[in-house]
């Protein structure tokens, strides 16, 4: 089930009185029911009574429950949402669970196209190009196959080349809330420099397909 049929399914006339115990339940439920990370603007659509500062505070109760019950689990920021992840400590035994996993192969020349375009984002291929010099006209497109890098805009002036930037499936993959949490340089150009074979990412989906 995704997020959005998740949300609009919740009995919202079920909503117009409820105590914060209750909006705390329903958020909870949502956080559960969707299989990426929801965003507190789609939590609106489900609670149209409770304002973003009483979301807000409700998920941060809901994570300091979490911590204090020292739960498997954990609520975390990313890709500009909220998501049930399991903790880190876990995921040994949660990859021996599962079988099916998701893979995203990247070349070296991928990530170095991809290290590009995160930092310097939004981007135009000819900038990708020049800064790695080489044609990167392919291997971004395979990133936009893989949806890690999408058409963010057009640059301004003649031409009007087409902007690329990071996604937020960018953002799952690598774990991170928003693009502030980036590596450092010096990080990516070390990851750079000992990709000699090909990179792999793996990440252990909460169920199969």
């Amino acid at each position: 089930m995704d997020s959005e049929n998740a949300i609009a399914e919740l009995p919202i006339t079920s909503l117009n009185v409820m105590s914060e115990e209750n909006s705390k339940s329903i958020l909870e439920a949502i956080l559960f029911a969707a299989s990426e990370p929801i965003s507190v603007k789609q939590f609106q659509h489900a609670l149209p009574n409770i304002t973003v500062r009483e979301i807000r505070r409700a998920l941060a109760e809901l994570r300091d429950d979490y911590q204090q019950m020292n739960r498997s689990f954990h609520l975390i920021e990313i890709a500009n949402g909220y998501q049930i992840c399991t903790r880190p400590e876990f995921s040994e035994w949660i990859r021996k669970f599962y079988i099916q996993q998701v893979r995203v192969t990247l070349s070296p020349s991928a990530l170095e196209t991809l290290a590009i375009v995160a930092y310097k984002q939004p981007v135009t291929r000819s900038d990708v190009s020049t800064i790695r010099g080489v044609n990167s006209d392919s291997v971004i497109n395979a990133l936009v196959e893989k949806d890690l890098v999408c058409v963010s805009g057009r640059k301004e002036g003649a031409g009007r080349s087409l902007l690329f930037s990071t996604t937020d499936t960018f953002l799952q993959q690598f774990g991170l809330k928003d693009p502030s949490e980036l590596p450092s340089l010096e990080e990516i150009e070390q990851l750079l420099s000992t990709s000699n074979s090909l990179e792999s990412i793996h990440v252990v989906q909460e169920g199969t397909e």
